[in-house]
């Protein structure tokens, strides 16, 4: 009987000397070993059966190729001198025969165990342990080393034999890992998905042959390692075929190259080849215009976070992947009773802003999406956070976040090993901090942390009065703009003087954008977000220079914008997104401006869209005096505050509020919310549960803890302090947009309230017993910083609710001198005489505001 086989058998016939674990005992063993394995790992074989035994075992011949006319292996070995003819197989058989002559030719010939000596020089004696692996390594120069794959663990973990030493080592393929056999304890082996498929493919490949290793580390007495066959290199293999994934942790130690590795393991990925046969890329629901583009880089808000500027004109922010910006370690590094400013207080947060402030913006940089980090809800610890963008940002080449990394202004974040959302060129920034680390670099450095030192004077009238000469003298002033409130109002960061301030441009008079009043949102004027956004883009985050002219009463100083040499002011003029003020008169840029607004004018756009040029001739200079405009409408007083502010609702969308609370609390208790699932934020909208067990829609003004959230009912103007279980998220059906706040926050016109807390209570409880829940009529009469001043009457008698205070010498009147409003003033300071004469509540002692009124806390 005659089989074809691919690969060698027991021989039957000539004994062989055998090689026992441990020292090679007998002589000649371990060549009659390698003369078999070099004649037939890998060949083509054919094989007869001669004997079987009882025990089951075959004995027979081997033969090179397809058939028996094949070289017969066991006769080569006798030939050669590597075995013996068995004892007791004397038959008389052309087999045997011819197994003698080979054997007496061999004797003859003085071949191998027939030669002269015992034959001592061919035991090898093997090495197990080595004392120093990491000495062993690093002698080798990385150059490759003769072995032989002796066994093979699984696909990634072989056993060799190291020549001409003879050093039996664990061999782990460097920069990545195939599936595993897991051990039970019953001592059985379990193979993961694909374990068996990849031993097998590696033990095809390399079992017992002859290849060339580079030594590249050590874990223990494992050897990290390269294999190299003259057919191919198998860790790539294993990759490429779907058989192994890359590792982090010894990745960076495969000396061709990590990128090799990913794109081998990117290959089997795109085919889900095995192991990927499930896989799905972070990116594989994005179209490819949206995976990669080019971008114009607007805003720098974080150390891993920009703001770019799409071909179509969109904004996207875009999250640096893979990296972690500077943060605050330890719980006590920052003085609790101090605001945290993050860009001056965070070691290297404002250098690691910086480089990138001064590396991209108004720049073009080649963005390349890498992964979309969903949504997260808060914890204990941690913020919400909203899905992020993660991309791969280049510039002339250049990796942003490698280069950041480098430099020590970030850190990479460690994944495990089964997560694939990360940077594609996630070994490089690896490597970078390893550099870092190496050298020192920012936040691995061991010297003192830098220290920034910056002042913010905005609003603070004392000190931008200090300032103000300082900066007036200075001429033109370095500054960098850190934010944009609208057009013309800006705050900058002063380099040379480190401090921040609030900065307005002079000469013009820009669209007022939408404004935030307690209970109230003034919508902003025609093109105010169009002039905000031409600021933004032209000035926002870049170096400018500023002259500074005067300031304000609110300590904001104002004065003339340069950027590459154009003057700010005259831009927005250029663009008809403002108009020329009176005080621009007086400046050196007068004549710009004029000429500026003339062109814009002619072109009748933006705020000049219905421009129309009167003839000269009929320009008359009519002079009149505006006059008190009295348009009383309905409203229902819900809310009176401390300082005798009121809050009221338009009695007009009543109904509509009705039938909004009504819908609201009926989609609530059909879908009550989870309680304590809410986690309130500043300035966010909610719903909140008042005394009465009722929902309302409310604002969060205040967390200071879960248990004390403060807010404020946006449709009563009533506020509360609230445990965190007693809020829930505002259904986007019952939001601001659908209905607007209803409870609007007013001032009476006219009047002075008592700085004296017991006059001021007084005067509070009389409004509250008089109007409180009642409908009034409101007149608006002038507007002011807070909120807009009125007056107020009762809906039935038609009576001024202020002058009533007035009379009952409850409040002072406000003297003002605007024509328009000298006839009610003057009727509002007879009333304040005659109860100046009655000696009524704050006249009880006379007039007293003649010599102490500092002392009681009022002023003429």
């Amino acid at each position: 009987m005659a089989s074809s086989a691919q690969s060698g058998g027991s021989s039957g016939g000539p004994a062989v000397p055998t090689v026992q674990r441990g020292i090679v005992k007998m002589p000649w063993a371990f060549p009659a070993r390698e003369f078999l394995r070099k004649k037939l790992i890998g060949k083509e074989v054919c094989f007869t059966i001669e004997n079987k035994t009882p025990q089951g075992r075959e004995y027979g011949m081997i033969y090179l190729g397809k058939d028996t006319n094949g070289e017969n292996i066991a006769e080569s070995l006798v030939a050669e001198g590597l075995a013996t003819r068995r004892e007791g197989m004397r038959a008389n058989n052309p087999e045997q025969n011819r197994l003698a002559e080979c054997e007496e030719q061999a004797k003859a010939s003085k071949k191998g165990m027939w030669s002269e000596g015992n034959g001592s020089h061919t035991i090898r004696d093997l090495k197990y342990t080595i004392e120093n692996p990491r000495h062993f390594v690093d002698s080798h120069h990385q150059k490759p080393v003769n072995a032989i794959i002796e066994h093979v663990r699984d696909g990634s973990v072989v056993r060799a034999l190291l020549l001409p030493d003879y050093y039996l080592v664990t061999v782990m393929l460097s920069g990545i890992k195939c599936p595993t056999f897991r051990r039970e304890a019953d001592g059985s082996e379990t193979p993961e998905p694909f374990a068996a498929e990849a031993k097998f493919f590696t033990e095809s490949r390399l079992l017992q042959r002859d290849v060339q290793i580079i030594l590249e580390s050590c874990h223990n007495q494992n050897i990290l390692g390269t294999i190299l066959h003259p057919n191919g290199n198998i860790t790539e293999l294993l990759l490429k075929e779907g058989f192994a994934r890359c590792v982090d942790w010894s990745i960076a130690v495969y000396t061709r190259g990590a990128e090799k590795l990913r794109a081998a393991e990117r290959f089997a990925k795109e085919r889900r080849l095995r192991i990927w046969r499930d896989y799905v890329a972070p990116t594989a629901n994005l179209d490819q215009k949206d995976k990669q583009f080019v971008a114009k880089v607007m805003q720098v808000l974080n150390a891993d976070a920009i703001v770019v500027k799409l071909n179509s004109g969109d904004y996207k922010t875009i999250h640096l992947s893979s990296i972690r910006p500077p943060r605050l370690e330890g719980e006590n590094t920052q003085d609790k009773n101090k605001k945290l400013r993050p860009l001056y207080d965070i070691p290297y947060m404002f250098e690691a802003r910086e480089f990138l402030r001064k590396k991209l913006i108004g720049k073009k940089v080649n963005v390349t999406v890498d992964y979309i980090r969903p949504a997260s809800p808060a914890t204990d610890t941690v913020p919400a956070f909203s899905e992020r963008t993660c991309a791969t940002v280049t510039i002339g080449g250049i990796n942003i976040a490698e280069a950041l990394v480098s430099k020590g202004l970030a850190t990479v974040i460690r994944y495990r090993q089964d997560d694939d959302q990360r940077s594609s060129h996630y070994d490089e920034l690896l490597a970078a901090e390893a550099r870092a680390i190496k050298n020192g670099k920012g936040l691995h450095s061991k010297k003192e942390v830098p220290i920034h030192r910056v002042a913010d004077i905005s609003g603070d009238t004392q000190k931008a009065k200090q300032f103000l000469p300082f900066l007036q003298r200075a001429g033109r002033s370095e500054a960098v703009v850190e934010y944009v409130f609208s057009g013309s109002r800006l705050k900058l960061y002063l380099p040379k003087e480190t401090c921040l301030i609030t900065f307005l441009l002079a000469g013009i008079e820009c669209p007022r954008g939408a404004r935030n009043l307690p209970g109230l949102v003034q919508e902003g004027e025609p093109f105010s977000e169009e002039a905000t956004l031409f600021t933004k883009e032209l000035v926002l985050q870049r170096e400018v220079e500023v002259e500074v002219e005067s300031m304000d009463k609110a300590g904001n100083f104002i004065g003339w914008l340069h950027i590459d040499g154009a003057n700010l002011s005259v831009l927005l003029v250029e663009h008809a997104l403002s108009k020329v003020h009176f005080t621009a008169e007086r400046s050196a840029y007068y004549k710009s401006l004029l000429s500026a607004e003339e062109a814009a004018k002619q072109k009748k756009e933006k705020v000049w869209a219905h421009y129309e040029e009167q003839p000269v001739e009929e320009l008359m200079p009519v002079l009149e005096e505006k006059e008190r405009s009295a348009s009383y409408k309905p409203v229902f007083v819900t809310e009176i505050t401390d300082d005798l502010h009121f809050y009221v609702q338009d009695v007009e969308t009543g109904t509509q509020l009705e039938k909004l609370m009504e819908n609201m609390r009926n989609d609530i208790a059909s879908h009550p919310p989870v309680e304590g699932s809410y986690a309130p934020r500043r300035g966010e909208f909610c719903i909140a549960k008042f005394v009465d067990g009722e929902w309302y829609r409310a604002r969060v003004e205040k967390v200071e803890s879960p248990a004390k959230v403060h807010v404020f009912y946006i449709d009563y103007g009533n506020r509360e302090i609230l445990p965190s279980t007693r809020l829930g998220t505002l259904p986007p059906a019952f939001s601001t947009r659908v209905l607007p706040a209803q409870a609007t926050e007013y001032a009476f016109a006219f009047i002075q309230v008592p700085q004296d807390e017991d006059a001021r209570t007084d005067a509070v409880d009389s409004v509250v017993r008089d109007i409180q829940n009642t409908q009034c009529l409101l007149n608006v009469e002038h507007l002011s910083a807070g909120c807009p001043h009125v007056t107020l009457q009762f809906a039935d008698s038609k009576g001024d609710v202020g002058l009533g205070l007035v009379k009952e010498g409850l409040v002072m009147v406000e003297v003002r001198k605007e024509k328009q409003f000298q006839k009610v003033i003057t009727e509002y300071l007879n009333a304040q005489e005659s109860a100046k004469s009655a000696r009524l509540n704050l006249w009880r002692y006379g007039d007293f505001r003649a010599d102490d009124a500092d002392e009681f806390g009022y002023s003429r």
